[in-house]
């Protein structure tokens, strides 16, 4: 059983926030680099916001990346849709440039 299908299964009863770092220059896949249940989700997400960091709610996505450690790559199977949310930020950051 995939990531995906375990994810599918578990239910998501509180908050639950991941962030990921990439740099396509100097690593192969986008990284775990924090994730939180609850007050420390709440936490993180609310860094990102003061920092300008783009959120996306996905609660799937999230279940599903939660299973990894933190430091950890994103596993092959998740690069297409990881790549779809960085295209999609990309365009929303360069569109805001052009303003």
């Amino acid at each position: 059983m995939g990531l995906l299908d375990r994810a599918k299964k578990k239910k998501i009863s509180r908050k639950a926030a991941v962030a990921l770092r990439y740099d396509k220059k100097s690593m192969p896949a986008p990284l775990v680099v924090a994730k939180g249940r609850g007050v420390i989700a709440e936490k993180l997400i609310e860094l990102a916001r003061q920092n300008g960091v783009p959120i996306l709610e996905d609660r799937l996505l999230v279940e599903t990346l939660d299973q990894l450690n933190v430091s950890q790559e994103i596993p092959p199977e998740l690069y297409q849709v990881v790549a779809e949310i960085l295209v999609t930020i990309y365009k929303a950051e360069t569109g805001q440039r052009k303003k």
